[in-house]
């Protein structure tokens, strides 16, 4: 056996002879200063594959097996920070977040703390039993620097309720973009299927055998040489706003990654302001909104008032 280590992921490439033995088991050994539990949940929440694919503790392990184990960099669970939080709903099964640019949803290698995860456990600290070791009561994501709307679980079986109606796609999303270039037609729909670039693991690329993604769009106001659009993703693809804008020649205003750089922001210019699903207390629709928050403002009054490139 052969192990390649860095601080957030270990490889063990297997090598004949090997023994007759259970994933769980197999870890327990070579990783010994983590519990079997511990193991069996990352194994379980697809934190540890095999030859890349999710799998089973009880997974008998086969000649040239490839485990990766991911995320042991991080503390067996958040710890609570109190971090402020700007609260638009709260009941007993969910709360409606307006989360700031610049915060990260939840702990991952290279983000440990001061996340959502880390403010919502010192607001909720029921969430702590959470089945999920890393991201207690996360149904869905937004990037680091996208403000707006999210949904927190604060029990398992709300999260499961709302994870179901983003699965089925009946869960209202908007955000409110602005892009470089004149996006035409007024009304439209992208449809491209999205993967990891083959030479930037990082980013994610329209690719041939990508994950199927659409994203619908409405131009709400153009601006010379921009469009301020609200768009509408049906699918929740890694980065799928700012890979499909791009892909069509109309990158998000602020984006490093794929988009054009402005001197008049620090961050890419996204922002969740609607969204909308039916409440895990009462089943009834409930719909959200989130004014769009200083920075962007001010870069959309520069632009009316003086329509150069900025």
């Amino acid at each position: 056996m052969n192990a390649a280590i860095d601080p957030e992921i270990r490889t063990f490439q297997l090598s004949s002879p090997v023994p007759d033995i259970r994933l769980d088991k197999y870890l327990t050994r070579v990783l010994p200063q983590f519990s079997r539990a511990y193991l069996q949940r990352l194994i379980e929440q697809g934190y540890i594959l095999i030859n890349g694919r999710r799998t089973k503790a009880s997974q008998r392990l086969g000649r040239a097996d490839r485990i990766t184990v991911g995320l042991l960099s991080l503390p067996a669970r958040p710890l609570a920070e109190p971090i402020p939080l700007v609260i638009v709903h709260e009941d007993e099964d969910i709360l409606v977040i307006d989360k700031p640019a610049g915060l990260t949803v939840h702990p991952a290698p290279g983000h440990p703390s001061r996340t959502l995860v880390n403010a919502v456990l010192a607001h909720c600290p029921a969430l702590a039993v959470s089945n999920d070791l890393v991201r207690p009561g996360i149904v869905h994501r937004l990037d680091k620097d996208t403000s707006g709307l999210i949904v927190i679980a604060k029990n398992d079986s709300a999260r499961a309720y709302v994870a179901s109606q983003f699965k089925s796609r009946t869960v209202t999303k908007g955000y409110l973009v602005l892009i470089k270039g004149r996006l035409s037609p007024e009304q439209g729909t992208i449809e491209a299927p999205i993967g990891r670039d083959p030479r930037s693991r990082k980013r994610m690329t329209i690719v041939e055998g990508g994950k199927e993604a659409t994203t619908h769009y409405q131009v709400r106001e153009h601006l010379a040489d921009y469009t301020l659009a609200e768009v509408t993703p049906a699918t929740g693809r890694t980065h799928q706003i700012r890979v499909h804008l791009s892909a069509i020649g109309c990158p998000v205003v602020g984006d490093q990654v794929y988009g054009v750089r402005s001197p008049h922001l620090d961050r890419q210019f996204i922002h969740a302001y609607r969204l909308g699903f039916r409440l895990p207390s009462t089943g009834q629709y409930r719909e959200f909104a989130s004014p769009l928050p200083g920075d962007l403002q001010q870069a959309l009054e520069h632009l009316r008032r003086s329509p150069r490139p900025f």
